[in-house]
Formats: structure tokens, sequence, C-alpha cells
């Protein structure tokens, strides 16, 4: 059961933990110590989707099938790819860590709080891995639940609005993603993805079914001007949940513009791709200078993801194997860097119940190994060579300036390139204020240094961090052969001028080195 249906056992093994803890977890050691065991499980087995994954193999992997609705017309079937691949790895690693840093935030409602936490990991492992259009509404929308109810049961003073909104937003895209899905479903005659794949539709309904599919995940990443919802949600989640809602639920978004929305509607890319593209860069600037006016902290990273998210969506929409690389890369790296920033607040917040820099300064005299792991994550946030935000922001920047799809696109990426900088001016003013000069309150001079339960989810990530920024190859080679699987039908059906396209899309991620064991060796 556990070699043939492995997949399964990693998206529901969450499911059942949490099942578990609501029969049996009335004791808050009881719950948090089964969700430990159940996270901590469901990483190894994902370890295990890893080691049996084929590198070389750009197609579907692991893949389970079995009829649910309609006649076998509508069915369960989950696999995973070199694009899904490192999302469920990442989805798995933070889980446990998540667990671990509310271990003494969370006093109230400890066995509920542990449930909806692995229901959540659940419902987004499952998004990662569907390979029927139906069941991936299903885990789709399964996820505005108990991040809905983590926000508005454990968040802070406005937590209602907070969760009311995220709810709402995500809910009104879906459901228009909903009725194309329907429209596909009718013409392909099932929700199987492959099905959809294989339709020959008009340009005329690509427009509008692409616009469908968008709306929904544009809204998700969140994308401007559609990420109003995301600093409320950041700011009154309590610290486990913004780091799941900027480690995954964030790049649901992105994954959904690469996997469903681009390779099942691919003319349309010639009218909404140009678009996207210059509302993302728009969204770099425009996160990153609101993030240099906050006041508060953990605001201020909520609109760093603003910016870093803007990136990812510049590559995907480049369509070319360096832009989607780095897109994909870029991911992992925010999921990684900004979710440890939030893991950080959490624990300043937890001593001094306040986030607002002015409260602060000199805090590096009280908590010096506090204020080192701080700067070493804000340093793979901005995008320092040899951390993980570097790759994919160069690969993005790189695959944008080649892009034959977008107008202007050399414009794009210089554009682009100035949100690089004013990360970097946001997030080391930010760092000065807190951590630099003297101690300006009392109430910091007495404060806690980080503690063994706090190095044991902070010290994982940072290792992570390193490594992505120094060894990325093992990464964007299994990536490869996914994105010349995905970016082949796309660039033939588009309608632009073919032969700088597929030059474009035939070009291998080689030609930028990114094989090479340094990565910041270039050719």
């Amino acid at each position: 059961m556990l070699g043939s249906h492995i997949l399964s056992w990693v998206v529901f093994l969450p499911l059942v933990g949490a099942v578990a803890i609501l029969l049996t977890g009335r004791r808050a050691v009881v719950a948090r110590g089964l969700a430990m065991l159940v996270a901590v499980a469901d990483f190894a087995l994902s370890l295990v989707v890893l080691a049996r994954f084929d590198g070389a193999d750009g197609g579907d992997q692991l893949v389970e099938r079995a009829a649910w609705l309609a006649g076998g017309k509508i069915s369960y079937a989950i696999a995973v790819d070199g694009i899904s691949l490192f999302l469920v790895l990442l989805t798995t690693f933070l889980g446990p860590l998540v667990i671990l840093s509310c271990w003494r935030a969370i006093a109230d409602r400890v066995r509920e709080c542990m449930a909806f936490l692995l229901l959540l990991q659940a419902a987004m492992l499952g998004t990662f891995v569907a390979r029927d259009m139906l069941l991936f509404y299903v885990f789709w929308e399964s996820m505005l639940i108990p991040m809905s109810f983590i926000i508005g049961i454990w968040g802070g003073e406005r937590r209602i609005y907070a969760a009311v909104k995220f709810f709402l937003f995500t809910m009104v895209g879906s459901i228009f993603m909903l009725v194309a899905i329907l429209y596909c479903y009718f013409q392909a005659g099932s929700m199987a993805f492959s099905d959809f794949l294989a339709l020959q539709l008009p340009r005329a309904a690509q427009l509008w079914l692409f616009a469908a599919f968008a709306l929904a995940f544009a809204i998700k990443v969140p994308l401007f001007p559609l990420h109003t919802w995301l600093p409320d949600a950041h700011v009154e989640a309590p610290t486990a949940g913004s780091v799941i809602l900027a480690g995954v639920l964030l790049k649901m978004g992105t994954y959904g513009l690469l996997r469903f929305a681009i390779p099942l509607f691919p003319q349309a890319l010639t009218t909404f791709g140009p678009w996207l593209a210059v509302l993302s860069v728009i969204g770099i600037i425009y996160g990153a200078l609101v993030a240099l006016v906050q006041p508060d902290v953990k605001k201020l990273v909520a609109y760093s993801s603003v910016s870093h998210l803007g990136f990812v969506v510049l590559g995907t929409v480049s369509l070319t194997p360096e832009g989607i690389a780095g897109g994909i890369f870029q991911m992992l790296a925010h999921g990684l860097s900004t979710g440890a920033l939030f893991l950080l607040v959490g624990v300043i917040y937890e001593r001094r119940h306040t986030r607002l820099i002015e409260d602060f300064g000199g805090l590096a005299h009280a908590m010096p190994l506090y204020a080192s792991v701080f700067m070493f994550v804000t340093l793979a946030s901005v995008g320092l060579p040899g951390l993980c935000g570097f790759v994919g922001e160069f690969l993005i920047l790189t695959g944008t300036f080649r892009s034959a799809l977008l107008p202007h696109a050399r414009l794009l990426a210089v554009l682009a390139a100035t949100g690089v900088v004013l990360g970097a001016f946001y997030m080391l003013w930010m760092y000065q204020r807190v951590f630099f000069g003297p101690l300006r309150h009392e109430k910091n001079r007495g404060l806690a240094d980080l503690t063994p339960r706090e190095w044991a989810y902070l010290l994982p990530i940072l290792v992570g961090i390193l490594w992505l920024g120094v060894r990325p190859a093992p990464l964007l080679e299994r990536m490869q052969p996914a994105i010349e699987r995905l970016l082949g039908p796309v660039t033939r059906e588009l309608t632009v001028d073919r032969a700088p396209l597929q030059q474009a899309g035939g070009a291998r991620l080689g030609t930028v080195a990114l094989q090479v064991s340094d990565p910041l060796e270039v050719e």
C-alpha cells in the first residue's frame, strides 16, 4: 500500500492526523505531540517521493488514478512532476516547523488549532498534485476553511475583518474559475487535465477562460491591484498562519498560472501576457515602496511578499526556460526566507507584544544571536549572492530580458531590477532601526535571546537558505525536463512570431550555466 500509493499517503496523512487529534487530543500536550508526529512523518514520506522521482523524466510520475464520479469522467487522479515536486517538499518541510513555532504561542483551543493546521496542509498538498480539474478545485476551495478559522480565531484584534476579507476575495475569484472548468468539462467530456490539454478551443473562448482562471490565481498571488487582502491577513494572523500563508499558500496562485492557465489557453497569452508582466512590475515597485514606509515590522514583511511574488509572475509569463525556472525557484526561496522572517517577528512579539519599529532600537545589545539570525535571513530576502534569494531573481531577470513574448521586455527587466534595490533599502533600513544604536527602551534590556525550541525551528530553514543559494543545480536539473515539456506545446500554439519564440522556448537551462557547482559562475 505504501509503495503504490505514496502520494495519497503524503496528501491524506495530515487529514487522518487532524481527525485523530479531534478525537483524542483533549489535552493540549497530546494535541501538540500528535500534530508534530504526523507532520514529521509526512515530511519523511515526501522524502520517499523525492527519492523515487526520476529527474530525467519531464512527465507526471507516481501517478494514481481511480474512477470517482460520472462513470469515470471525474476521477481521483494525482501525480508529481518537476514543477510540483519541490512545492510538495516545501509544504511538508514547513509543517513541523510551524507546529513547533506555535507550541507556546497558541494556548487556547490547542486541539482545534493543531487540527486546522493539518487540514490546511492536506489541502495544499492536494492542490499541488491533483490531475483532475474537479479534484483540484475541491482541494483549492478546501484551503479557505482552515485558513479562515486560523486567522479568525487565533488572530489579532481585527481578525474577523481580515478572515472575512480573505475568504471573500478568494471565493469571488474561485467562482469564475469554476465556471471556466465546467465549460471545459462539457467540451472535453471529462475532468481529466490531460483531456483539457487536448481541447482545440478558438481564440475568443481561450481569452475568456484564461481571464477566469487568471483572476482566481492573481487574487491568490496576490497580484497588484488585487493584493489588498494580504496585509490585513498577515498582520492579524498568528505567526503560524503568517508562515503558512507566505511560505506556501501564496504560491498556489503562481503555481496555478504555470500549471493550468498557461498550458490550457496558450493563445490568450499574446493578449494577457504583456498585461500580467506590466502588473507584475508595478507590484514589484509598489510593494517595495509601500513596505518602505511601514511602521510595523510584520506589515513591512507582508508588503515585501507583494514585491517578491511579482517577480515570480514576471518570470512565469516571460515564457523562457530561465524565467520559468527562476519563478519556481523563487517560490521556494521566498517560502524559506519570508517564512523565516515571520517566525523571527513572532519571536520578538512573544516577548514584547508589539511589532512597531519605534518600540525597538539597539536590540542587538540584548539579543545578539537573534540579531545575527535576523541579519542572515534579511540578506537572503534582499538577494545576496550565495543565499537563496539571488538565484531566482537572477534567472527571472535574465529570462525576462530575452523574452520574445513581452513587448519592451528589456525595459520591464530593468524596471523590475529596481525592486531588488528598493528591497535592500527597506529591509536594511528596518534592520538598522530595530537592532542598531543604543537601547532606547528599558523593556528591551532584559529580553531573552533565542531559546533551544526557537533554534530548533529556525536552524533547518537557515540551512535550507544557504543550501539553495550555494547548490541550486540539483533542483534546477529536476525542473528542466518538466519546463521543456510545458514550453513545447505552448510556443507552438502562440500566434506571435514563432521563430524567436521557438528559439527562446528551445533553449536549455544549461545555457546560463545552471548546472555548474558554483551558482556565481556564468558563461
